[in-house]
Protein backbone atom coordinates (compact mmCIF):
# COMPACT_ATOMS: atom_id res chain seq x y z
CA UNK A 1 0.00 0.00 0.00
CA UNK A 2 2.88 2.19 0.73
CA UNK A 3 4.40 1.27 -2.37
CA UNK A 4 1.68 2.61 -3.90
CA UNK A 5 0.96 5.83 -2.66
CA UNK A 6 4.92 6.59 -2.97
CA UNK A 7 4.79 5.42 -6.90
CA UNK A 8 1.36 7.81 -7.44
CA UNK A 9 3.38 10.47 -5.64
CA UNK A 10 5.99 10.13 -7.86
CA UNK A 11 3.97 9.90 -10.98
CA UNK A 12 2.35 12.97 -9.80
CA UNK A 13 5.60 15.14 -9.64
CA UNK A 14 6.73 13.78 -12.49
CA UNK A 15 3.50 15.14 -14.21
CA UNK A 16 3.63 18.59 -12.50
CA UNK A 17 7.64 18.87 -13.41
CA UNK A 18 6.28 18.53 -16.86
CA UNK A 19 3.42 20.55 -17.11
CA UNK A 20 5.25 23.42 -15.87
CA UNK A 21 8.52 23.04 -18.08
CA UNK A 22 6.19 22.27 -20.82
CA UNK A 23 3.62 25.31 -20.26
CA UNK A 24 6.32 28.43 -21.01
CA UNK A 25 7.83 26.53 -24.28
CA UNK A 26 4.17 26.62 -24.93
CA UNK A 27 3.72 30.20 -24.34
CA UNK A 28 6.77 31.81 -25.71
CA UNK A 29 6.55 30.09 -28.70
CA UNK A 30 3.82 32.08 -30.86
CA UNK A 31 6.15 35.23 -29.01
CA UNK A 32 8.95 34.13 -31.02
CA UNK A 33 6.91 33.25 -33.87
CA UNK A 34 4.88 36.94 -33.73
CA UNK A 35 7.18 39.20 -35.21
CA UNK A 36 8.01 36.55 -38.34
CA UNK A 37 4.29 36.57 -39.00
CA UNK A 38 4.52 40.62 -38.58
CA UNK A 39 7.23 40.75 -41.28
CA UNK A 40 6.01 38.31 -43.37
CA UNK A 41 2.02 40.43 -43.39
CA UNK A 42 2.02 42.62 -46.12
CA UNK A 43 1.57 46.45 -45.94
CA UNK A 44 -1.85 47.92 -45.78
CA UNK A 45 -3.26 48.45 -49.45
CA UNK A 46 -4.33 51.98 -50.08
CA UNK A 47 -7.90 52.32 -49.14
CA UNK A 48 -10.42 55.30 -49.87
CA UNK A 49 -11.90 57.27 -46.67
CA UNK A 50 -14.57 58.85 -47.25
CA UNK A 51 -13.78 61.62 -44.74
CA UNK A 52 -10.79 63.16 -46.47
CA UNK A 53 -12.61 62.44 -49.94
CA UNK A 54 -15.07 64.87 -48.56
CA UNK A 55 -13.30 67.36 -47.17
CA UNK A 56 -10.96 67.25 -50.41
CA UNK A 57 -13.43 67.51 -52.99
CA UNK A 58 -14.86 70.77 -51.05
CA UNK A 59 -11.69 71.79 -51.04
CA UNK A 60 -11.15 71.60 -54.34
CA UNK A 61 -14.76 73.74 -54.10
CA UNK A 62 -13.24 76.97 -52.19
CA UNK A 63 -10.39 76.94 -54.28
CA UNK A 64 -11.42 76.98 -57.21
CA UNK A 65 -14.19 79.74 -56.07
CA UNK A 66 -11.23 81.63 -55.45
CA UNK A 67 -11.00 82.31 -59.31
CA UNK A 68 -13.99 84.34 -59.66
CA UNK A 69 -13.20 86.02 -56.60
CA UNK A 70 -9.76 87.14 -58.18
CA UNK A 71 -11.85 88.13 -61.46
CA UNK A 72 -13.91 90.74 -59.05
CA UNK A 73 -10.86 91.56 -57.32
CA UNK A 74 -8.85 92.93 -60.30
CA UNK A 75 -12.11 94.21 -62.17
CA UNK A 76 -12.99 96.49 -59.90
CA UNK A 77 -9.56 97.76 -59.93
CA UNK A 78 -9.85 98.99 -63.75
CA UNK A 79 -11.57 101.31 -65.76
CA UNK A 80 -14.93 100.84 -66.90
CA UNK A 81 -14.36 99.97 -70.26
CA UNK A 82 -12.10 96.94 -69.31
CA UNK A 83 -13.87 95.46 -66.79
CA UNK A 84 -15.17 92.27 -69.14
CA UNK A 85 -11.84 91.67 -70.49
CA UNK A 86 -10.46 91.58 -66.88
CA UNK A 87 -12.79 89.30 -65.36
CA UNK A 88 -12.49 87.10 -68.44
CA UNK A 89 -8.48 86.56 -67.95
CA UNK A 90 -9.84 84.21 -65.05
CA UNK A 91 -12.70 82.59 -66.49
CA UNK A 92 -11.04 81.72 -69.38
CA UNK A 93 -8.46 80.41 -67.16
CA UNK A 94 -11.07 77.57 -65.88
CA UNK A 95 -11.57 76.24 -69.16
CA UNK A 96 -8.37 76.61 -71.40
CA UNK A 97 -5.86 74.88 -68.13
CA UNK A 98 -8.56 72.25 -67.32
CA UNK A 99 -8.16 71.11 -70.60
CA UNK A 100 -4.76 71.20 -70.24
CA UNK A 101 -4.22 69.86 -67.58
CA UNK A 102 -6.64 67.11 -68.28
CA UNK A 103 -4.84 66.36 -71.58
CA UNK A 104 -0.75 66.25 -70.08
CA UNK A 105 -0.62 68.88 -67.31
CA UNK A 106 -1.10 66.61 -64.81
CA UNK A 107 0.87 63.82 -66.28
CA UNK A 108 4.04 66.31 -66.52
CA UNK A 109 3.73 67.42 -62.99
CA UNK A 110 2.59 64.38 -60.94
CA UNK A 111 3.61 61.71 -63.76
CA UNK A 112 6.10 59.07 -63.23
CA UNK A 113 10.08 61.33 -62.56
CA UNK A 114 12.06 61.66 -65.46
CA UNK A 115 15.66 62.57 -64.52
CA UNK A 116 14.27 64.67 -61.55
CA UNK A 117 13.09 67.39 -64.04
CA UNK A 118 9.88 66.81 -65.20
CA UNK A 119 6.64 63.80 -64.99
CA UNK A 120 6.71 61.35 -68.17
CA UNK A 121 3.61 61.31 -70.29
CA UNK A 122 2.50 57.90 -68.87
CA UNK A 123 -1.34 59.41 -67.20
CA UNK A 124 -1.91 61.57 -70.84
CA UNK A 125 -5.30 61.69 -71.09
CA UNK A 126 -5.62 60.80 -67.10
CA UNK A 127 -4.91 57.43 -68.57
CA UNK A 128 -4.10 55.25 -65.28
CA UNK A 129 -5.40 58.16 -62.74
CA UNK A 130 -8.74 56.51 -61.70
CA UNK A 131 -10.20 55.89 -58.58
CA UNK A 132 -8.26 53.36 -56.38
CA UNK A 133 -5.60 56.23 -54.60
CA UNK A 134 -2.28 56.57 -55.24
CA UNK A 135 -0.13 55.94 -52.43
CA UNK A 136 2.87 58.31 -53.70
CA UNK A 137 0.41 61.30 -53.12
CA UNK A 138 -3.00 60.52 -51.13
CA UNK A 139 -3.52 57.06 -49.89
CA UNK A 140 -7.10 57.49 -48.38
CA UNK A 141 -8.74 59.79 -51.25
CA UNK A 142 -8.97 58.70 -55.18
CA UNK A 143 -6.45 59.41 -57.45
CA UNK A 144 -8.78 61.83 -59.56
CA UNK A 145 -9.83 63.54 -56.78
CA UNK A 146 -6.36 64.71 -55.85
CA UNK A 147 -6.12 65.37 -59.88
CA UNK A 148 -8.75 67.75 -59.70
CA UNK A 149 -7.79 69.40 -56.33
CA UNK A 150 -4.22 69.96 -57.66
CA UNK A 151 -5.84 71.36 -61.13
CA UNK A 152 -7.55 74.05 -59.04
CA UNK A 153 -4.11 75.58 -57.98
CA UNK A 154 -2.62 74.91 -61.43
CA UNK A 155 -6.14 77.02 -62.69
CA UNK A 156 -5.62 80.25 -60.31
CA UNK A 157 -1.48 80.23 -60.50
CA UNK A 158 -1.71 82.22 -64.07
CA UNK A 159 -4.91 84.01 -63.12
CA UNK A 160 -2.70 85.62 -60.47
CA UNK A 161 -0.44 87.27 -63.01
CA UNK A 162 -3.16 88.75 -64.97
CA UNK A 163 -3.41 92.07 -62.76
CA UNK A 164 0.16 92.74 -63.89
CA UNK A 165 -1.11 93.51 -67.27
CA UNK A 166 -4.26 94.74 -67.23
CA UNK A 167 -6.00 96.83 -69.81
CA UNK A 168 -2.90 96.21 -72.13
CA UNK A 169 -2.60 92.47 -73.21
CA UNK A 170 -4.58 91.07 -76.35
CA UNK A 171 -7.01 88.24 -75.43
CA UNK A 172 -5.54 85.86 -78.11
CA UNK A 173 -2.40 86.47 -77.20
CA UNK A 174 -3.24 86.18 -73.56
CA UNK A 175 -4.59 82.40 -74.22
CA UNK A 176 -1.64 81.28 -75.96
CA UNK A 177 0.15 82.58 -72.71
CA UNK A 178 -1.90 80.65 -70.86
CA UNK A 179 -1.08 76.92 -72.30
CA UNK A 180 3.01 78.24 -72.95
CA UNK A 181 3.59 79.47 -69.35
CA UNK A 182 1.12 76.52 -67.60
CA UNK A 183 3.41 74.15 -69.52
CA UNK A 184 6.82 75.32 -69.21
CA UNK A 185 6.16 76.90 -66.19
CA UNK A 186 4.09 75.42 -64.01
CA UNK A 187 4.16 71.96 -64.85
CA UNK A 188 7.72 71.86 -64.20
CA UNK A 189 8.08 73.61 -61.06
CA UNK A 190 5.37 71.65 -59.79
CA UNK A 191 6.95 68.57 -60.27
CA UNK A 192 9.89 69.88 -58.59
CA UNK A 193 8.48 70.64 -55.47
CA UNK A 194 5.76 68.30 -55.31
CA UNK A 195 6.25 65.20 -57.48
CA UNK A 196 7.79 61.92 -56.60
CA UNK A 197 11.48 62.70 -57.68
CA UNK A 198 11.31 66.48 -58.18
CA UNK A 199 14.55 67.56 -57.28
CA UNK A 200 13.43 69.96 -54.95
CA UNK A 201 11.35 67.66 -53.34
CA UNK A 202 14.21 65.62 -52.75
CA UNK A 203 16.05 67.98 -50.72
CA UNK A 204 13.36 67.44 -48.44
CA UNK A 205 11.74 70.92 -49.34
CA UNK A 206 7.92 71.24 -48.24
CA UNK A 207 5.41 73.48 -49.74
CA UNK A 208 2.17 73.48 -47.53
CA UNK A 209 0.11 76.44 -49.05
CA UNK A 210 2.01 76.89 -52.58
CA UNK A 211 4.71 79.27 -51.11
CA UNK A 212 6.71 78.32 -54.09
CA UNK A 213 4.81 76.74 -56.91
CA UNK A 214 2.00 78.87 -56.79
CA UNK A 215 2.86 82.61 -55.37
CA UNK A 216 6.71 83.11 -56.25
CA UNK A 217 6.00 81.56 -59.49
CA UNK A 218 3.07 83.54 -60.09
CA UNK A 219 5.08 86.77 -58.74
CA UNK A 220 8.75 86.70 -60.50
CA UNK A 221 6.23 85.74 -63.86
CA UNK A 222 4.08 89.10 -63.46
CA UNK A 223 6.97 91.21 -62.53
CA UNK A 224 8.48 90.04 -65.93
CA UNK A 225 5.21 90.34 -67.84
CA UNK A 226 5.08 94.33 -66.13
CA UNK A 227 9.06 94.71 -67.38
CA UNK A 228 7.73 93.42 -70.94
CA UNK A 229 4.58 94.80 -71.66
CA UNK A 230 5.47 98.33 -70.03
CA UNK A 231 2.97 100.91 -68.72
CA UNK A 232 -0.62 101.52 -70.21
CA UNK A 233 -1.16 104.12 -72.37
CA UNK A 234 -1.66 107.73 -70.94
CA UNK A 235 -0.35 106.67 -67.89
CA UNK A 236 0.37 109.82 -65.56
CA UNK A 237 -1.79 111.98 -67.81
CA UNK A 238 -5.21 110.54 -68.08
CA UNK A 239 -7.60 109.61 -65.18
CA UNK A 240 -6.94 106.16 -64.35
CA UNK A 241 -9.29 105.76 -61.43
CA UNK A 242 -11.00 102.08 -59.86
CA UNK A 243 -14.10 102.39 -61.04
CA UNK A 244 -15.86 100.04 -59.05
CA UNK A 245 -13.98 99.28 -55.30
CA UNK A 246 -17.19 97.04 -53.87
CA UNK A 247 -16.44 94.83 -56.37
CA UNK A 248 -12.65 94.11 -55.13
CA UNK A 249 -14.02 94.59 -51.93
CA UNK A 250 -16.62 91.50 -52.50
CA UNK A 251 -13.56 89.68 -54.54
CA UNK A 252 -11.04 90.04 -51.49
CA UNK A 253 -13.84 88.54 -49.22
CA UNK A 254 -14.45 85.26 -52.15
CA UNK A 255 -10.20 84.96 -51.83
CA UNK A 256 -10.31 85.01 -48.00
CA UNK A 257 -12.91 82.33 -47.51
CA UNK A 258 -11.39 80.32 -50.35
CA UNK A 259 -8.33 80.52 -48.67
CA UNK A 260 -9.67 77.75 -46.30
CA UNK A 261 -9.60 75.22 -48.87
CA UNK A 262 -5.97 76.16 -50.02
Amino acid sequence: MKRSISLMLVLFVVLLLGTVAVAPAQETAPQGAAPAAAAAAPAAAPKVDTGDTAWLLMSSALVMLMTPGLALFYAGMVRRKNVLGTIMHSFIALGVVTMQWVLFGYSLAFGPDIGHFIGSLAWVGLKGVGLEPNADYAATVPHQAFMIFQMMFAVITPALITGTFAERFKFSTYLVFLVVWSTLVYDPLAHWVWGVGGWIREMGALDFAGGLVVHISSGVAALAAALVVGKRRGYGTDLMAPHNLTMTVVGAALLWFGWFGF
